[in-house]
């Protein structure tokens, strides 16, 4: 994923802990009111800390986007195991055909899903303005981990194997 430059500190942060994610997990509900996901990769952070990604206009993620559910209904959840950290995102979606912003994250790693192109008129973009967002690290090495774990398990007593974080109040000053 591409970053852009951060106008708030708190997307700065987020965006931080976001490097070297290359995949999400999606997760909606559906009309049944049943949680659902999916695998997406997101492409760019804008400035504002928004999200971007392509998506099929016929598929699920536009569908919920269409239904004008509430605001707030989506959720990525990024998964870094080699350096445990794991990051929640609540957001709000919208839709985007800006043929502009479809060139400028266009790439043929999209062709599979878009054999026309950029021009193909199944894609649409779909853009998570952050509202909150939850951080769980962890910055020791996968051994002292397991070996706290297990001096835990031995001692009884529990272990702190690593920060949580909330990042509260993503939009609140959305440039």
């Amino acid at each position: 994923m591409k970053f852009a430059d951060q106008h708030l500190p708190e997307s700065a942060a987020l965006a931080e802990r976001l490097e070297g994610m290359r995949f999400a997990m999606l997760t909606l509900r559906n009309s049944e009111c049943r949680l659902v996901s999916q695998p997406m990769t997101p492409l760019e952070m804008d400035g504002s800390g928004a999200i971007w990604m392509m998506t099929s206009r016929n598929g699920r993620a536009a569908q919920h986007v269409k239904a004008n559910l509430p605001a707030d209904t989506m959720n990525l959840a990024f998964s870094d195991e080699g350096n445990s950290t794991y990051v929640s995102i609540t957001a709000r979606a919208q839709l985007s055909d800006d043929m502009r912003r479809k060139r400028e994250l266009w790439s043929a790693m999209a062709l599979p899903w878009f054999p026309d192109g950029v021009e193909d008129t199944d894609l649409t973009l779909l853009c998570l303005e952050p509202v909150q967002a939850e951080i769980w690290d962890s910055p020791d090495s996968t051994v002292v981990r397991l070996l706290a774990l297990a001096s835990s398990v031995v001692t009884g007593k529990p272990v702190n194997l690593g920060e949580h974080e909330e990042l509260r109040n993503l939009d609140a000053h959305r440039v």
